[in-house]
């Protein structure tokens, strides 16, 4: 029964591959998504869909986005390799698995302590050694390790937090849902010496960003 379910996942893992690679052209990314085990990021009770292209519950109200936008996301970044990136919402930590693959170093921050931990421990188990996993402080994002070349944040947000701007390097990508609780446009905005050049990504739909700096106040 094992080695039936395993081969169950990875046709199902192959099916999802081929659908992403209609709009995912990044190598690095359609790479990293064949190495990176999405059933070892949600519960034993779902690892049966978890390469159904959908977003996945994984408690406390959080979700395990859906695999394109996680895909689409990443790619955005444009990461080649030696890059800092910070992303915000480490979630079950999938996606920071995924940037732990194509960037020198993850700062990971989650303001749900249990979400945290276990994902933490999940990256660490599976040998992601240059991801840091952080309880969100008062700052929005991890302003001590600040510049970075990359920020994705994985929650929507009202608009474009100026504290997550502050912490963007020069020539970096900043990737984020902006709109309405309900329902969001996908961003990708750079920084660049001219000022900021912003580009819209598709719409997409994500639990709310909380925060008292430039997110949604919590209910």
């Amino acid at each position: 029964m094992v080695k039936v379910a395993a081969r169950r996942l990875e046709k199902a893992k192959a099916a999802l591959l081929e659908e992403l690679r209609q709009e995912v052209c990044d190598p690095r990314v359609l790479a990293a998504l064949v190495r990176v085990p999405r059933e070892r990021f949600v519960s034993p009770d779902l690892q049966v869909v978890a390469y159904e292209n959908r977003p996945l519950p994984i408690g406390y109200g959080q979700t395990i986005s859906q695999p394109l936008i996680v895909a689409l996301m990443t790619e955005a970044l444009e990461l080649q390799g030696n890059e800092k990136v910070l992303e915000i919402g480490t979630g079950s930590g999938y996606q920071a698995a995924l940037l732990a693959l194509l960037a020198r170093q993850v700062i990971s921050v989650e303001r749900i302590p249990e979400l945290a931990q276990e994902a933490a421990g999940r990256l660490a188990d599976q040998g992601f050694s240059n991801v840091e996993v952080h309880m969100a402080g008062q700052e929005l994002g991890w302003p001590p390790e600040a510049p970075y070349d990359g920020i994705v944040v994985t929650a929507g947000a009202p608009a474009v937090p100026q504290a997550l701007l502050d912490q963007l390097a020069m020539g970096g990508r900043l990737v984020i849902p902006v709109g309405s609780r309900d329902l969001q446009d996908l961003l990708q905005v750079r920084r660049t010496p001219q000022g900021l050049i912003t580009r819209q990504l598709g719409p997409c739909r994500f639990v709310p960003l909380v925060s008292a700096e430039g997110g949604w106040p919590s209910d």
